[in-house]
């Protein structure tokens, strides 16, 4: 069963949740934009008796603490540095990367920094490629480098209530996705002083771009056993970004199914089908 836990890193509290055995191989999930550990509350019961897993809120996220920008700064640099801590302090010393959305361009930095700890990387519609980046990406490119008040303004609506459904349902079937996820996004989004601290991270989100080539590299070095797990309905994220991934990876196992960007909103347990043949094929 899962259990609901906190731990203090740096004067922070990161929620957590954890479920399985300590004494089976980790997995560490790590959740997407606007979301947070909730995502993975369909996927856990599929692993839990084979895996023992760790699913962290970042600051400013969820249930963990939202510091205020003055005494936080909020990029992916900082929040990678969190979740190392937090690791650390869980003494995992092995585990499996499940990476989504936000997920990877901080996934893939605790992989970099510490590859000899990674056992194995699920990326579901976690992007490190440019060839994966939507149409949308063009335009945020274009405030990157041009980053005026107005335009960092408009991104405002990146955490409007229909937006956030929107990606949800995007791509998706009609009735196949819950309320239950993309409501509490809503509320988590819509909390005193968190619009200033997402804008700050649309905006940081350049440097995981830049970043795309030490990715790369890391994965081209240490050929790490990779499953992606993609929704090919995804405009954020397109499919062209889990196929780029056998250019450093020819091994890695690609699976397109028929859904979004929140994939495991309607293939929760398709996906953790998929992760117990392919960790289990990788002799995790």
């Amino acid at each position: 069963m899962t259990t609901y836990r906190s731990l203090e890193v740096e004067g922070l509290n990161v929620f957590y949740r954890e479920a399985g055995n300590p004494n089976k191989p980790v997995i560490l999930l790590l959740h997407g934009f606007p979301s947070a550990s909730h995502m993975f509350r369909e996927l856990i019961p599929v692993l839990e008796k084979d895996y023992y897993l760790i699913a962290p809120d970042y600051p400013g996220f969820g249930n963990s603490s939202s510091p205020d920008r003055k005494d936080f700064q909020y990029t992916f640099d900082h929040i990678t540095e969190i979740i190392e801590t937090f690791m650390d302090k869980l003494g995992l010393a092995k585990y499996a990367l499940y990476v989504f959305d936000y997920g990877a361009p901080i996934g893939f930095r605790i992989a970099m920094h510490h590859p000899e700890r990674v056992t194995a990387i699920i990326s579901q519609n976690g992007n490190i490629y440019r060839e994966g980046l939507g149409e949308k990406w063009a335009a945020r490119e274009e405030y990157w480098l041009y980053p005026t008040q107005e335009k960092r303004e408009s991104y405002r609506t990146a955490f409007a209530p229909g937006t956030i459904k929107h990606q949800y349902v995007d791509g998706t079937k009609e009735g196949q996705v819950s309320p239950d996820g993309y409501t509490l996004d809503i509320a988590y989004m819509s909390r005193p002083g968190n619009d200033e601290k997402q804008l700050d991270l649309i905006y940081d989100y350049q440097n995981n771009v830049k970043m795309y080539p030490e990715f790369q590299q890391y994965l081209s070095e240490y050929q790490p056993p990779l499953l992606a797990t993609w929704g090919k309905n995804d405009v954020s994220f397109i499919p062209a970004g889990a196929e780029a991934f056998k250019k450093d990876l020819p091994k890695a196992e690609i699976h397109l199914l028929d859904t979004g960007h929140f994939a495991l909103e309607t293939h929760a347990y398709e996906i953790g089908e998929l992760m117990l043949n392919f960790l289990k094929n990788n002799e995790i």
